[in-house]
């Protein structure tokens, strides 16, 4: 027997709604608390819609609507259109606007739109997910959930943010790993234990900006830069010990300026990370996010990183005939490859989450000084607004 609230997704296919305007087609995905079908209006069938099944009586649709409504004037947003419940079901269907692009992360990691590696289209989209993002935080959202298969694409790469399941108007939370475990923060985890006491609670528009990061990373090289932000991996843990050298060594196509930018993103104190204000201003007057002169890559800066006990991973721009974008595909080497996403219980995105792939960071037999778990939970209970 099924465990999943909808029991059986493929029942659905073929029924109409909305008083028998609008006819349910295909699955496009299927997530912990609902499935998102294709539509087409019986009348107009080129106009495609997405329509959201999800338990009609569930605390976690009626937030998911409120919120999505209250946000959803913005054009970077997408567009909740209706939502339709039945008069004696237990469902209720969400009637939202169809991404005739699918989403970043299937954009990503198949190289549909020729984004990674490209600074154009990078600042794009990036830019509107950030305006998407500043729009949620001053009517009081925080999304909670920012991930590239929450990230949807229209045509000429306009940015549609959705599934707003897992969105909050407290600005201090203690629902501790709430998202997709490879984007939330370090505060944002469960189970930081100091003094065999567990921290009261994470700021959310704070957790939603290092989201953001993990995404910068996304688009411009392909790559996750950790698995998890916490001191239990051994990527995020080598990255608190050395943070001005960690971007650098691991991701060696990003520029400097891009570098400096992710320190600011990626701060371990959560009450001095880097604004959305400021983020955008930084995006804007970033002249590039990848390096510009690729035979330096390979300089006595990484050098010096490999004699500090981090290892660079070889870098692809050696061969003189790639382009760098096609470099950077080759270094990511297979970065599909299906990694095991944890994301919370709670979660309630459309599809479950597989990330990028998590280069290798510490050199075979060399071990890194970490910041203490004590220092790390220090940093982030001074933060504590509660």
């Amino acid at each position: 027997m099924s465990s999943h609230p909808i029991p059986n997704p493929q029942s659905f296919l073929g029924k109409t709604i909305d008083s028998n305007s609008v006819r349910l087609c295909s699955i496009l995905g299927i997530g912990a608390y609902g499935v998102v079908y294709m539509g087409r209006q019986v009348h107009s069938p080129h106009r495609p819609l997405a329509i959201k099944l999800l338990l009609a009586n569930a605390k976690s649709t009626k937030n998911e609507i409120k919120l999505h409504r209250h946000v959803s004037d913005h054009r970077q947003i997408l567009r909740l259109r209706k939502v339709v419940k039945e008069e004696k079901g237990d469902y209720v269907f969400l009637v939202l606007e169809y991404a005739t692009g699918g989403d970043l992360f299937s954009a990503i990691t198949q190289g549909t739109h020729g984004i990674v590696g490209d600074n154009r289209k990078i600042r794009h989209l990036f830019l509107q997910l950030l305006d998407a993002v500043e729009h949620c935080h001053r009517r009081g959202i925080s999304h909670r959930d920012l991930k590239p298969e929450n990230i949807l694409l229209m045509e000429k790469l306009e940015l549609r943010l959705a599934d707003f399941g897992l969105a909050t108007t407290h600005s201090v939370s203690a629902e501790f790993g709430c998202g997709s475990t490879f984007y939330f923060s370090p505060e944002c985890q469960s189970g930081l234990l100091r003094d065999h006491k567990k921290i009261k609670g994470y700021g959310t528009q704070q957790n939603d900006i290092w989201s953001l990061g993990v995404i910068l990373i996304n688009l411009v090289t392909g790559r996750n830069p950790w698995r998890q932000a916490t001191m239990e991996d051994s990527t995020f843990a080598a990255y608190t010990h050395q943070p001005h050298q960690f971007f650098s060594a691991i991701l060696p196509t990003i520029s400097t300026e891009l570098d400096e930018l992710l320190q600011r993103i990626f701060c371990l104190d959560p009450a001095h990370r880097i604004s959305l204000p400021e983020l955008k201003w930084r995006i804007l007057e970033c002249k590039s996010f990848l390096c510009n002169q690729p035979d330096m890559l390979i300089s006595a800066r990484q050098k010096k990183k490999l004699a500090a006990g981090v290892a660079v991973p070889p870098s692809p721009l050696e061969q003189p005939t790639l382009s760098i974008t096609q470099s950077i595909w080759e270094y990511t080497n297979d970065f599909t490859r299906p990694n095991a996403v944890v994301s919370s219980p709670s979660s309630s995105s459309s599809v479950d989450s597989i990330g990028p792939a998590t280069p290798p960071l510490v050199a075979p037999g060399v071990t890194c000084t970490k910041i203490s778990h004590d220092a790390l939970v220090d940093l982030i209970q001074a933060s504590s607004m509660v």
